[in-house]
């Protein structure tokens, strides 16, 4: 069981840039993403409107890791930038950690 997760909620910069957004994230980002450490599998939703995304990265063990891995892959240039993504506003990032009880 994933011990957290990153909830990524995004859309298309424009309907005619929705195909490259779809494409970066399907063939490019996500590959990328489950090579850092922690990242374990990811899943992408539309909202019933279609014009909001989110994807859910499942991450494995300690979350804060993970964080940093992540920001030091995109600091490195091992991430590639994103295509096709609205960026005013930006992405809303968000990190989730399993509660223990």
């Amino acid at each position: 069981m994933a011990s957290g997760v990153l909830i990524v909620e995004s859309r298309p910069a424009s309907p005619e840039e929705a195909a490259a957004y779809h494409d970066w994230y399907d063939n490019t980002h996500l590959p990328e993403i489950l090579k850092v450490d922690g990242f374990v599998a990811a899943r992408r939703l539309a909202s019933l409107g279609g014009d909001t995304f989110i994807v859910i990265y499942e991450i494995d063990g300690d979350v804060e890791a993970a964080k940093a891995a992540l920001a030091q892959a995109q600091a490195s240039g091992t991430m590639s930038r994103p295509t096709g993504v609205e960026l005013a506003p930006p992405p809303t990032v968000r990190y989730f950690t399993q509660l223990i009880r």
